[in-house]
């Protein structure tokens, strides 16, 4: 019998400091099959995570993303650490959720009990029912089996726009006909049009993958959002002018919210950005280099460890039996409190605003790590 090798992208290094990982493991839950779980800190509390289901999966990436998981949920004052698990698999080409595969899974990671899978790319609700089913123990599950659908309610954007209103109690913006550039219309970006178009800003320009829209005076957002419910893409909506896709992220506004993919700013580009605030939507958004040109040039960037964790929140209160009713209460009252704590620490030291959430997150960490046995 013909013995294959695992994908070296599997095997691909990581590196380990002083906050974790605690542990990685390598798992063959299914022949041809191959998964890796990095519980990076647990020092909070169990880690919460997403299950990433990927042929193109690596452990670096894992590592990389379960690091950004502890600093997000210790940001927001969450009583979890960060984890997050890598499935080498294609995805299903149906779409329809790999029950299989998935159940393979949970049964690999049932005695991991310190880690709280979650969906991800490639995963969804479906797939963490099958994994609750076999386990007990998921997040991000449908409503029937008492989840809070925070894609479907807009966990993310929702805390964006909280985000927002603390910038506004500072007087740092004012919403009242602010402009606003949204990159990608997804879960996230959908969600943060509707909620910052409720308090009066003026979204003037929308990307999705295949294009992007702009209209000066305003989008009509219902409509547009009818449009996106119709199958159509943005540069399809009539309301509007057709533009290229990336170049709204140049546009003249008040309020930049990339909410796509990673590493859209980066050396080379951020200069061009026009925006007062860039409000990370989407994870790592920004290179390093990028975040240090805008915080140079004035532009306040706020972090995804601080601006886009109103999905984990939400995942979190699930979690601990809450309602939807109390998720969105702890959206807005984390996201407004570190929001306002994350200004002042930059007003205060001018540090970047990067280095400002990451220094709440390990100061958090480390104040927990106080209290764990040593011995």
């Amino acid at each position: 019998m013909e013995v294959r090798p695992v994908q070296p992208e599997i095997r691909a290094a990581w590196y380990a400091d002083e906050l974790g990982p605690a542990k990685v493991v390598f798992l063959r839950p299914m022949p041809r099959m191959a998964a890796v779980v990095v519980v990076d800190n647990v020092a909070l509390g169990p880690a919460i995570g997403g299950v990433r289901l990927s042929p193109a999966v690596s452990v670096a990436e894992v590592s990389r993303l379960a690091r950004a998981m502890t600093l997000k949920n210790a940001a927001a004052g969450l009583p979890h650490g960060g984890g997050k698990s890598g499935i080498y698999l294609a995805p299903s080409m149906d779409g329809a959720p790999r029950e299989r595969e998935m159940r393979a899974f949970a049964r690999a990671i049932e005695q991991l009990t310190d880690y709280i899978p979650g969906p991800d790319m490639g995963t969804d609700e479906g797939c963490m029912a099958f994994v609750h089913d076999e386990i007990g123990r998921a997040v991000g599950l449908p409503s029937v089996l008492g989840g809070i659908p925070l894609d479907e309610l807009g966990a993310t954007g929702y805390g964006l726009a909280c985000c927002v209103d603390a910038l506004a109690a500072d007087k740092l913006i004012d919403l009242a006909g602010a402009r606003v550039v949204v990159q990608g219309f997804g879960a996230v970006g959908t969600h943060v049009v509707m909620n910052l178009a409720g308090r009066g800003a003026r979204v003037i320009a929308v990307s999705d993958a295949e294009g992007a829209v702009h209209r000066e005076e305003g989008l009509d957002v219902e409509a547009l959002l009818a449009t996106k419910r119709a199958g159509k893409p943005v540069s399809a909506f009539p309301g509007g002018r057709a533009v290229d896709r990336d170049d709204i992220l140049w546009l003249e506004c008040e309020l930049l919210v990339p909410a796509a993919g990673p590493d859209v700013f980066t050396e080379r580009n951020a200069s061009r950005v026009q925006a007062k605030v860039v409000l990370q939507g989407a994870n790592i958004p920004a290179t390093p280099e990028a975040e240090r040109i805008f915080h140079k040039r004035g532009v306040l960037c706020l972090p995804d460890i601080i601006a886009n964790a109103g999905g984990v929140i939400c995942a979190a209160m699930e979690y601990a039996g809450g309602t939807r009713a109390q998720a969105f209460a702890a959206i807005e009252e984390k996201l407004h409190a570190n929001t306002a704590e994350l200004v002042d620490r930059v007003s205060a030291d001018g540090v970047l605003p990067r280095q400002a959430a990451g220094a709440m997150a390990v100061g958090r960490l480390h104040t927990a790590a106080g209290y764990r046995r040593h011995f």
